[in-house]
């Protein structure tokens, strides 16, 4: 078993592994010849994430070696891969040393009889001189079997599909309804209104925004049925009624997990499983030309 790969994108690596941190302190990383594969499925609130990113959307000398089809899956800390990525970034406060990095390797070693995923971040100090800082990962390699195993959730196709906001502003509005209830309601319909609500049993407050895009797409992922855009399907859809809100009910703290990908988005389009579940789709890149894709899996609260 090989692997190694030159980091050429390491701020947006970074950025995608702060994301997986704030909601697990432990993830799954899966290595294949063209994609690189992060999922968090056993997040104590059901929110789940399967990222699919490109490997030449952040490496270079991208080589790869197993047995099991070349492909490589580790369980690993997400705390610790912050926190190697943290120190090879341009703007990194965590190096003492001022290290600018002109080059970060990532392999696959053995150390002290312990797996790791290692980085050897190359670079210059202040004075001009030649430096080499290293950050080991502790890693458990998985067996196939294991990987075989993992499947992401079965969900019903989406009543909506709209595009966001930026996620940034939601999430400053989604801080101030926390205090006055612990579930929101997320809303939407096919006129481009998104709808965000908070209530309390001696107050309400609905968050609306107009105009947003309700993107006609089919899910990035098998393990998802495909959205309306078989034309066998058109006349159904134009028997909806384009004003109707679906929904879901989501724990806040669940919700806010979500909206930290705000420091990787560019663009995040939310599909909603009415009293069921809410699908996030949030891209690394612009959609036509994307370096990957985050997707998160939110759980409805279920009414009493």
């Amino acid at each position: 078993m090989r692997f190694r790969a030159s980091i050429q994108n390491v701020d947006t690596f970074h950025r995608i592994i702060q994301t997986v941190e704030k909601l697990q302190k432990k993830c799954i990383v899966k290595f294949t010849e063209s994609e690189m594969h992060i999922i968090c499925n056993t997040d104590e609130s059901g929110v789940q994430v399967w990222s699919q990113i490109r490997v030449i959307s952040l490496f270079a000398d991208y080589r790869i070696q197993s047995n099991a089809n070349n492909e490589i899956s580790l369980a690993l800390s997400t705390t610790a891969l912050s926190a190697a990525l943290r120190s090879a970034t341009s703007n990194s406060s965590s190096n003492p040393s001022g290290t600018s990095a002109e080059e970060v390797i990532m392999k696959l070693a053995k150390k002290r009889d312990a797996a790791v995923l290692s980085f050897e971040i190359f670079g210059a100090s202040r004075m001009g001189r030649r430096v080499k800082v290293e950050h080991d990962v502790r890693i458990e390699v998985l067996k196939p079997a294991e990987v075989a195993r993992l499947s992401e959730p079965l969900c019903p196709e989406p009543d909506i599909h709209i595009l966001l906001p930026p996620l940034l502003k939601i999430r400053t509005i989604v801080e101030r309804l926390r205090p006055l209830a612990d579930v929101i309601a997320v809303r939407a319909n096919k006129s481009g209104k998104l709808q965000i609500s908070a209530a309390t049993e001696s107050a309400k407050m609905d968050v609306v925004w107009e105009g947003c895009a309700n993107p006609k797409m089919a899910q990035p992922n098998p393990s998802q049925s495909q959205a309306n855009t078989d034309p066998d399907n058109e006349d159904d859809e134009a028997e909806t009624d384009p004003t109707k809100l679906f929904g879901v009910l989501v724990h806040v703290r669940s919700f806010l997990k979500f909206l930290n990908s705000h420091v990787v988005s560019t663009t995040t389009i939310a599909c909603i499983c009415q009293h069921h579940c809410m699908i996030l789709y949030v891209y690394i890149g612009e959609v036509a030309d994307a370096g990957g894709v985050l997707t998160f899996y939110i759980p409805a609260v279920q009414e009493d």
